[in-house]
């Protein structure tokens, strides 16, 4: 399957991809998670990024990170599952890997639900993007719960099947069959090959030139 993408109508969404949820020592052992996330997500976000940014499409990372120093602000999923983040934390830092370039958006948020815990809706409705490409962790958290919400709001919501992970291959694929209604599954050689047949000037400097 060979997705139509506009490249200006479409975002490549980074979810909590950061320094906290690939570092072993702040949670319990979960090997599985750390083979997929290491062996097979992360290697193949770089490409998949440059490739986005090639194709002018809108590059978005959200992570997890607190408003407030005590975390009093995050949500109740996040108090019980123990996440505090404190604001401009190392924890809270996309991983470098695919650290953000110029002036792309950094969403900070403290739920498990982009849309629930952040303005994205209205960022994404005010610059015309229609299609959302989702990468990540955890598929069956994070993931799940944003491709749901995007996709009651109207957004077509894709998930990237091999660039996100689970604590285990089990919750992995139970969420994907989870979210199959709510948007096309894909994998990234299939995202790659649609971004290859669109080139576009990044986004900033079209607006400039029809500002003149």
């Amino acid at each position: 399957m060979t997705l139509d993408l506009d490249p200006q109508a479409t975002a490549l969404l980074f979810i909590d991809v950061q320094n906290f949820v690939l570092d072993e020592s702040k949670h319990p052992p979960r090997p599985e998670f750390y083979a997929r996330a290491r062996g097979v997500v992360m290697p193949r976000l770089p490409g998949l990024l440059a490739a986005a940014r090639a194709s002018g499409v809108e590059v978005i990372y959200t992570v997890m990170e607190n408003l407030t120093r005590d975390g009093r602000d995050r949500s109740l999923d996040y108090k019980l599952s123990g996440f505090n983040i404190e604001q401009g934390s190392w924890d809270a830092q996309v991983a470098p890997e695919v650290a953000p370039a110029g002036d792309e958006i950094v969403l900070p948020k403290t739920s498990a639900c982009l849309f629930n815990s952040t303005n994205v809706d209205y960022l994404l409705r005010n610059m015309g993007i229609t299609t959302v490409l989702c990468v990540g962790f955890l598929t069956d958290q994070c993931v799940e719960q944003t491709m749901k919400a995007g996709a009651s709001r109207g957004y077509r919501m894709v998930c990237l099947t091999d660039a996100c992970a689970a604590n285990t291959d089990l919750r992995h694929d139970q969420a994907l069959e989870r979210i199959a209604g709510f948007g096309p599954q894909v994998d990234c050689a299939e995202v790659m090959e649609s971004f290859g047949g669109s080139v576009h000037a990044p986004k900033s400097q079209e607006v400039s030139q029809l500002a003149r």
